[in-house]
């Protein structure tokens, strides 16, 4: 994760600074009566990814794995927002063996998420930019609710460089040449844009649509025998695994070395200070 041009972009990070205290579970998790688990993150206002949401996710991950769900339904309690993505207060003078623990968890959910052994489905209620994508990007199929909303991987916009596994994801989403575009001009998508490109694989008319659709595209392999259907999955997607896999270290020093920039904090803590002013 490479910086440039940081202090000149630190106005564009705001959607992502929140406070990281957190009350009540971060994520619900429930399932309905066809065996469908429908997972909520709800950490207001904006499910920007902190720690202690990483964490929950992760657990729940491993509970739809346990339970042998028939299927996940990932989605959002906000009206307009499905994940904004990583929260910058966990770089933003961080304690390094907390912001260690927050890599690498963001990294056991991709794990677990992208390579699951159960179908998975994205219902995106609202704007899913940077890690919300990533998340979005992670499951089978993306079902997104019409509206003003968009979608895509923006790092390059603030002058970062997006770990190698985000690209990858993307990579294996959409078209290489379509993913090269996006991830170099920081394109985010609206939903027919992202549709047109198969980012997303339906739009829906509101959140109840979505899940619906996604649980449509859950159904289409009760009669697929479930081990047939994971190891296809798990040899289709087996190269971005092993990618992260083989160089998990490298990438969270990568990470470290990155939030420990006297620069990304400086221009953390410039913004940080021009919120209190406006308080």
């Amino acid at each position: 994760m490479f910086l440039r041009k940081v202090v000149n972009n630190a106005k564009r990070l705001a959607p992502n600074i929140r406070t990281m205290a957190s009350q009540g579970p971060l994520v619900d998790l429930t399932v309905d009566n066809d065996g469908v688990s429908i997972m909520t993150m709800q950490r207001p206002p904006v499910n920007s990814l902190n720690l202690d949401l990483l964490r929950e996710l992760s657990k729940s991950l491993d509970e739809v794995a346990k339970n042998k769900s028939r299927g996940l339904i990932l989605t959002s309690s906000s009206p307009t927002v499905f994940s904004a993505g990583l929260d910058i207060m966990e770089m933003y003078k961080p304690d390094f063996k907390r912001a260690e623990e927050f890599w690498t968890t963001l990294q056991d959910v991709w794990f677990k998420l992208f390579g699951s052994n159960f179908v998975t489905a994205a219902a995106i209620n609202g704007h899913a930019p940077a890690g919300g994508c990533l998340l979005a990007m992670s499951c089978e199929y993306r079902v997104m609710v019409q509206g003003k909303f968009t979608i895509g991987l923006n790092e390059t916009a603030l002058g970062i460089v997006a770990p190698t596994w985000f690209m990858d994801t993307m990579c294996h989403t959409i078209p290489i040449r379509e993913a090269e575009y996006a991830l170099t001009t920081a394109r985010m998508f609206t939903v027919d844009e992202a549709l047109k490109i198969r980012l997303i694989d339906e739009s829906a008319a509101d959140k109840a649509d979505a899940i619906n659709k996604c649980k449509s595209f859950i159904k289409k392999f009760e009669r697929i025998p479930p081990l047939a259907r994971s190891i296809t999955k798990q040899k289709i997607r087996q190269a971005p695994i092993k990618n992260l896999q083989d160089n998990r270290k490298a990438d969270s020093e990568e990470f470290l070395a990155y939030v420990k920039n006297p620069k990304v904090q400086q221009s953390l803590d410039m913004y940080i200070q021009s919120l209190k002013k406006k308080a």
